[in-house]
């Protein structure tokens, strides 16, 4: 970047000093060493059990399903070396390659069946169990009204693994390369319940292996030589540190002490965002994803629907991705995002302030009230999610005449919290593990469900995505799921705000990072040249 960019930027950062000239040129270390910011301390580095992005970051690194994304955005075989489909579409039979964990053992099919059917063990309460429905027998085991045995995932010997679907699927290649079907080393895990938590005992089948993790400071993976692909993995380690604050991110950018900067690990501060796109350094992508307010419909004043729309109609999110995002969002009036959609004109009008206060009046009288309870609005650590929760909070005040308290959160207490139902209102946010409708609208199949957290349930809704997994014909599962979305945007357990667009800047010596279209980062290819 120009010297005179850069001061101009600091000075609506406030950065701590003054900045150095960058002429788009960051030199490379050897050996080659990327240096990124993960934001926040991973929960897990369990493919089974994790569900968010700091987390899914490192298992990406470390971990391999049977498929993998490619640099040209196709699904390629990975753990897997071939696969065969039957007729129907309903049975796979992988051929798993000769390849290592990282400590060694053999990956084998029997890897991948424990793993599985451990993801669904209702005793380890994974939240993306139902990720796993696909295969037959599977949601029967999970709730606790079936077997393990009856689950269609069987090793039939150490080099093949057969999968039985309950219906054809055929986005299923694209879905085993997400990382609740990653495998997991048996004797790891049962040797150890927290294996996930330490470096020392962390073990997998991916293009790196971790190295050191200092949590809540950084943790360091580097290239595993026992890798069935090392050929094709550049870099020969990956420093992450957890730095919650945008502006310290972008400082240390600027300062060469980081290679990246913002999405999707993080966001880049919002005023710094014209600057950096005058200035032509700014990267963009759309990807599937919405970002979106749940409303806890077992806590008053969210029981009541009308309510709850009267609070989505109120806001203006023209205004909020104009003014405050500044990066090409999409507002949202619907939840499935463009690259889906089903609707692509939404399914209300944004800052409908006349239909708002109808609806909050009747929802009010409904409940037999005058005033509205104390409300809070609840959002993790972050410069952009708390802009946001300004302006909501004041576009609530100002066109409903509402007072909101607002309640910032460290990641994992916000993350328990929210599954817990502690909350009334909560910032959210949803990428698609698959580009497909079905993957957002099946969050809320389930009133306790995984990743539901509103508490909503609908037999209608449940009963029209069901139906959508028998109908064969595109055009009239496409319909099916309208119909669903648009129950849930008249029930409005979850208010949508806009559709996500992912930006960074980047080291100009970085090439071949994988971010796919639904927003999931890949450093497997990545290089990092000299000047």
């Amino acid at each position: 970047m120009k010297k005179s960019v850069f001061l101009a930027l600091s000075s609506v950062l406030v950065f701590g000093g003054i900045m150095t000239g960058y002429e788009g040129a960051i030199q490379a270390a050897e050996p080659k060493v990327l240096r990124v910011n993960l934001q926040s301390e991973p929960p897990t580095a369990d493919p089974g059990i994790a569900e968010d992005t700091s987390s899914n970051t490192i298992i990406t690194a470390i971990f391999e399903g049977l498929t993998r994304l490619g640099k040209d955005g196709k699904v390629h075989p990975a753990a897997a070396e071939s696969y065969t489909v039957s007729e129907d579409g309903k049975t796979y039979i992988f051929k798993i390659r000769e390849a290592k964990w990282s400590n060694g053992d053999q990956v084998t099919a029997h890897d991948f069946e424990y793993a599985w059917k451990r993801a669904l063990d209702p005793k380890e309460a994974s939240n993306y169990a139902y990720q796993l429905y696909y295969v037959k027998g599977a949601e029967d085991f999970n709730k606790g009204i079936g077997k393990a045995g009856d689950v269609g995932v069987k090793a039939i010997d150490d080099k093949t693994l057969k999968v039985e679907l309950t219906n054809p699927t055929p986005f299923f290649l694209e879905l085993v390369a997400f990382k609740t079907y990653f495998p997991v080393n048996k004797k790891v895990v049962e040797g150890n319940e927290k294996w996930a938590d330490e470096a020392k005992t962390v073990v997998g089948n991916g293009p790196f292996k971790m190295e050191t993790w200092e949590h809540k400071s950084n943790l360091n993976v580097v290239k595993n030589e026992k890798y069935w692909d090392k050929a094709n993995v550049n870099l020969d380690k990956i420093e992450f540190i957890m730095i919650e604050d945008e502006n310290t991110e972008l400082s240390l950018f600027d300062n060469d002490e980081l290679d990246w900067a913002g999405a999707p690990m993080n966001a880049l501060p919002i005023d710094a965002l014209p600057i950096l796109r005058e200035g032509g350094f700014l990267k963009t992508q759309p990807i599937a994803g919405a970002y979106f307010y749940r409303f806890n419909t077992e806590q008053a004043p969210f029981t009541n629907a009308k309510i709850r729309k009267a609070f989505a109609y109120a806001i203006n999110r023209e205004s909020i991705t104009s003014n405050i995002l500044q990066a090409g969002q999409v507002p949202a009036t619907g939840y499935v995002p463009p690259s889906t959609a089903l609707n692509k004109d939404g399914y209300f009008k944004d800052n409908d302030l006349e239909a708002a206060k109808k609806l909050l009046v009747e929802g009010m009288k409904e409940e037999g009230i005058s005033k509205l309870p104390p409300i809070t609005l609840s959002y993790n650590t972050s410069e952009g999610h708390k802009k946001i929760a300004e302006e909501i909070q004041d576009q609530w005040k100002k066109n409903l005449g509402v007072d909101i308290k607002l309640e910032n959160k460290e990641w994992k207490v916000f993350l328990d919290d929210v599954h817990e139902g502690n909350y009334q209102i909560a910032r959210g946010g949803w990428f698609g593990d698959i580009n497909d409708p079905i993957n957002f609208l099946e969050m809320f199949q389930e009133k306790d469900g995984g990743n539901n957290d509103t508490r909503w349930g609908n037999s209608k809704y449940k009963e029209l995505l069901n139906q959508s997994a028998l109908e064969q014909d595109p055009e009239k599962r496409k319909a099916i799921l309208m119909e669903a979305e648009q129950i849930l945007m008249d029930e409005m357990p979850i208010m949508p705000i806009y559709f996500y667009v992912n930006s960074w800047v980047q080291n100009e010596n970085l090439k071949d990072v994988v971010i796919d279209g639904l927003g999931a980062i890949d450093f497997k290819y990545a290089d990092l040249t000299k000047k």
